[in-house]
């Protein structure tokens, strides 16, 4: 039989932006298969929650699927969900990093191990429901270099809602993971999306969005290390301020993050925040709101997309925009390219809190041209 649809495989979370999205595909002409992942380990605290790694997420979108008439498959990924996502977010943590899982999350798992499942259900492409415009051509439009090549290209956009958009967290997908992406939701907004939902009567068209890590409840990251780790695993040490005095003990690197203010010793006179985490040693390293003041930084396992031009190392700098956390605005910066996938950000304006671990993504008005990680600087000289 000669299947002349192409079909698509939608990941389903339960929520009213993938069961849309599965509704617009359809219209679309597309032959679409719903499939939700089960990702909980089975020693996730959150597993009995209303999560996207939860049964009742997959009780949600079987009963999408259901009523927009096309075939619902929940495919097992625990596992690799933990090898690849929850043992990431563990770790980074431990080496005084801030980790980002949703980002680890779609390039490993979404668009990643799915494939498999995807390509034997004879699919030619996987879709979600990500607030971003992932445009497919032919031809390389106009790079920095002002050279084109007739073959197949994906550039990825932000989403039109600006309160939205989600390109961010897709800046580490390669070339033939975006080839074979659809992102059907990036040309509209959230209003638009939950009109749809009521006018076809789904269940889930007021279902509140998620604001958390799936697998993290309540956004209590520390509960969470603490039951994943045990409190054996956490890196006890010391805190001091950047003059080198000893302000007092700490239970664990793993509970702070750069530019933390709760949970800090007092008797200052001043708000103090910790401005560096040192893995080597342990220590908490505190300081004054200015002292979280960045001008430059560098980033490693730098994802260029082709559309930036850049072929290799010393490729010369070059004017951008760059977001250093997701809920950034973005700020002017001239990024350096470096060897071994790394670069240079030059801020044109300092920011606080740089913070290690995190992604910083490389814009050029609506297109994103790569992005990496932000490393962590040059740790203050105690003497």
């Amino acid at each position: 039989m000669i299947r002349h649809k192409q079909r698509v495989l939608l990941g389903m979370s339960g929520g009213v932006d993938s069961s849309v999205a599965g509704y617009l595909l359809h219209e679309e002409g597309y032959d679409v298969i719903g499939v939700t992942m089960k990702v909980w380990p089975q020693d996730c605290i959150s597993r009995a929650e209303d999560k996207c790694c939860g049964p009742q997420a997959i009780s949600d979108a079987r009963g999408v699927a259901h009523a927009l008439g096309i075939p619902h498959y929940v495919v097992d990924e625990a596992d690799q969900f933990e090898r690849l996502v929850i043992d990431y977010f563990s770790s980074e943590y431990q080496a005084g990093r801030t980790p980002n899982p949703c980002v680890m999350c779609n390039e490993k798992i979404k668009f990643g191990n799915l494939w498999s499942k995807a390509a034997a259900l004879d699919c030619d492409y996987i879709a979600t429901g990500h607030y971003a415009i992932i445009e497919h051509g032919v031809g390389m439009p106009s790079s920095r270099r002002g050279e084109g090549a007739a073959t197949p290209y994906a550039m990825l956009r932000k989403g039109v809602d600006p309160r939205k958009d989600q390109s961010y967290f897709l800046f580490s997908l390669r070339q033939p993971q975006l080839h074979r992406a659809l992102t059907p939701l990036g040309s509209m907004r959230k209003p638009q999306i939950r009109e749809i939902a009521h006018s076809l009567g789904l269940k889930v068209a007021d279902k509140i969005d998620s604001q958390e890590i799936c697998f993290v409840p309540g956004n209590d990251y520390k509960a969470f290390l603490r039951s994943h780790l045990g409190e054996i695993e956490f890196n006890r040490g010391a805190i001091y301020d950047t003059n080198g005095n000893f302000i007092g003990e700490h239970d664990g690197i793993e509970l702070f993050t750069i530019g933390q203010r709760k949970g800090l010793p007092g008797g200052s006179a001043r708000p103090r925040y910790v401005v560096d985490l040192d893995p080597e040693t342990n220590r908490v390293v505190i300081g004054d709101r200015d002292e979280l003041i960045c001008e430059e930084f560098e980033i490693d396992r730098v994802n260029w997309h082709p559309v930036a031009g850049i072929t290799d190392a010393g490729y010369s700098s070059f004017e951008a925009t760059v977001k250093i956390r997701y809920n950034h605005a973005g700020t002017s910066a001239t990024i350096t390219p470096l060897e071994n996938n790394c670069a240079r950000v030059r801020l044109h304006e300092p920011q606080r809190a740089v913070t290690p671990g995190q992604a910083a993504v490389i814009y050029r008005e609506d297109v994103v041209l790569g992005g990496g990680w932000i490393c962590r600087r040059e740790a203050p000289v105690f003497v």
